[in-house]
């Protein structure tokens, strides 16, 4: 067993290293032509300078605190408009997937609404609640909540009818069936909804900030696209895509242990 486990233990080492290097290949792979394209002349390097370049352009916005101060202020307005819509959209998709009459009362309303795109009604917004931040945040709070009460409703319609007639049989009060029926079955759904309005709270904000706004991810592209200063363009950018993709791996595993913790409550 001694000599055993060492070599357990480099060869999962070594299946996690070519987990890693796979999937890291495309986005390595695009890094390389981006570098190399504006250098060969594939592409004017005016208006698509070489990743390196980029790069360098980041740190010194970094370094100066632009990029973070920008940076803070997207992520306060993107998780305050999010978190609002999760606390608000949940139990709302929850009420209208499992009482009809909800359903019934607030669906020409919810249709209404639900193909109106939120930068169509970002002027509205505007209007109503001025250039600072509530208005931010409600675009993005109003942009967030279809994805999760759409995804919650559809999740509560679709719970297998066997498992409702079992829970029924048992004579389990209504609170009881939601608790050990109802969320275990539909969590996967909600969190996928969830995990939809996470990537569109980050890109409903910066486009908002591209209209009005003295601060955030989205002003910053914004004003180094007219001020010509295509790398510090390129650097916003960027950084949007980094956030982007760091907040759905932590949906991703927060919806693991979710997921999880209710599959030990039903077993």
């Amino acid at each position: 067993m001694e000599i055993a486990l060492p070599q357990v233990r480099k060869a999962t080492v070594g299946i996690s290293l070519r987990k890693i290097v796979y999937r890291s290949a495309a986005i390595v792979g695009l890094l390389a032509v981006w570098e190399l394209a504006p250098r060969l002349g594939l592409v004017d390097s005016t208006f698509l300078p070489p990743f390196s370049d980029v790069m360098v352009a980041w740190w010194q916005l970094l370094a100066d605190g632009q990029l973070l101060d920008n940076t803070l202020a997207s992520l306060g307005r993107s998780l305050t408009g999010f978190g609002l819509a999760v606390v608000t959209a949940v139990p709302l998709g929850l009420l209208i997937g499992w009482y009809k009459p909800v359903a019934e009362l607030l669906g020409p309303l919810l249709e209404v609404f639900r193909n109106t795109a939120a930068l169509a009604l970002l002027p509205v917004f505007v209007l109503l609640l001025g250039i600072g931040e509530t208005s931010k945040i409600s675009i993005v709070l109003y942009a967030c909540v279809w994805p999760i009460l759409l995804n919650t409703i559809s999740a509560v319609r679709t719970v297998d009818p066997t498992l409702l007639k079992l829970a029924r049989s048992l004579d389990l009060p209504p609170i009881r069936l939601f608790q050990k029926v109802i969320l275990p079955a539909a969590a996967p759904t909600v969190f996928t909804g969830i995990r939809l309005a996470g990537a569109v709270s980050i890109l409903v904000l910066v486009a908002a900030e591209m209209v009005g706004a003295k601060a955030g991810l989205g002003y910053l592209v914004n004003a180094a696209q007219f001020n010509f200063a295509i790398p510090q363009m390129y650097a916003g950018i960027v950084t949007i895509s980094v956030i982007g993709v760091v907040f759905n791996q932590l949906l991703v595993a927060l919806e693991r242990r979710f997921t999880s913790w209710r599959r030990d409550q039903l077993s």
